[in-house]
């Protein structure tokens, strides 16, 4: 499935009909519709955070969709997500397919030809005598290096270059190199062009280009796509509703809600009123028993409830035992109204 009789790659057509693939926080992206042959070079260009990676992974079927439907090589998605895994491969994915920057270029070389003959190589290929195993591994790494543009020669210490050393553009070409190792039909790259100069963003479209017109389909996420490349752009869907956002015609849609709504401002506490003020003091003890009608109006003998009197507590954060006498004024007007109050006037 991954190769064709003489072992060069061949691509895998894909097509898209209104994909999409939606998280807890909402659609992620939405409404991709597609159609590439084989051995095209797509391109998946948009700002950061609308979706780019996540189609990426979805259409090489490491996330699951969640509306419409795709297929890559014949294989629809999400259903037959195991099949399509292997017959695609990912190279410069942050978070899933990271160069180890402690590893040397040969080191993981050498660790891919391990894990392609352990986990996709066929029970013939695991019985063949140590030697020719050897040569094959060795025969699709000059392979894989020449389809990628990577001269081991060149690096400041050749095969025994740690990735920390190598440039950007030269850690793309390792990354590419690595994921042809397996004669991929569909490859995905992330970040094909991030912090890359234009020249080396010239270089690097170069690459990708050259990899399309030996047979293997190209996705790849960029933030500026070139002219001659399929271009797949994803939108910042924005609105209050996720299934109202508009759907942009064979591009992307992502209308998951981002951020929060702002916390609502506390009340300005209102300051206490002093038991002397008249029609503003609570109802006192001494007031209750005498049957008269408190501040609040509540008549006389009626006993309170307990809304009112959280109300009244909500009011008047005066202490029960507040003194409402003569003293509590602060002047003899207000003492007399504190007295009239409780009866004693």
């Amino acid at each position: 499935m991954g190769a064709e009789a003489d072992g060069r790659p061949h691509g895998a057509a894909v097509v898209a009909d209104g994909f999409g693939l939606k998280g807890p926080r909402g659609w992620v992206f939405r409404g991709v519709s597609f159609r590439a042959d084989a051995g095209t070079l797509i391109a998946v260009e948009g700002p950061s955070g609308s979706g780019r990676t996540s189609l990426l992974l979805a259409l090489t079927g490491r996330m699951r969709s969640k509306e419409g439907g795709a297929e890559v090589g014949g294989l629809p998605l999400p259903r037959k997500m195991a099949a399509v895994r292997r017959i695609t491969a990912l190279a410069h994915v942050p978070g899933v397919s990271e160069l180890d920057p402690a590893f040397t270029v040969a080191e993981h070389l050498r660790e891919r030809v391990l894990l392609q003959r352990r986990f996709d190589g066929s029970v013939r290929a695991l019985l063949r005598r140590p030697s020719e195993r050897a040569a094959e591994a060795r025969a699709r790494i000059d392979a894989a290096l020449t389809a990628a543009g990577l001269d081991l020669d060149s690096l400041p210490k050749g095969e025994r270059t740690s990735v920390r050393d190598l440039e950007r553009l030269e850690a793309l070409r390792l990354s590419v190199a690595l994921a042809l190792i397996g004669r991929p039909r569909l490859l995905g790259v992330d970040d094909a062009d991030l912090k890359l100069s234009n020249a080396d963003r010239t270089e690097a479209w170069a690459l990708l280009r050259s990899v399309a017109e030996a047979g293997t389909t190209v996705l790849a996420v960029c933030s500026e796509a070139p002219a001659d490349a399929l271009r797949i752009t994803t939108v910042a869907a924005t609105g209050p509703d996720p299934a109202d956002a508009p759907v942009t015609p064979g591009g992307v849609t992502r209308s998951a809600r981002t951020g929060t709504a702002p916390a609502e401002k506390p009340e300005k506490a209102e300051k206490p009123e002093k038991a002397g003020k008249a029609g503003t003091a609570g109802t006192s003890p001494t007031a209750e028993k005498a049957g008269k009608a408190d501040a609040t109006g509540t008549e006389a003998g009626t006993e309170a409830t307990p809304e009112a009197e959280a109300t009244d507590d909500a009011q008047d954060p005066a202490e029960p035992n507040e003194p409402t006498g003569p003293d509590a004024g602060e002047n003899e007007e207000g003492a007399a109204d504190a007295l009239a109050e409780t009866g004693r006037a």
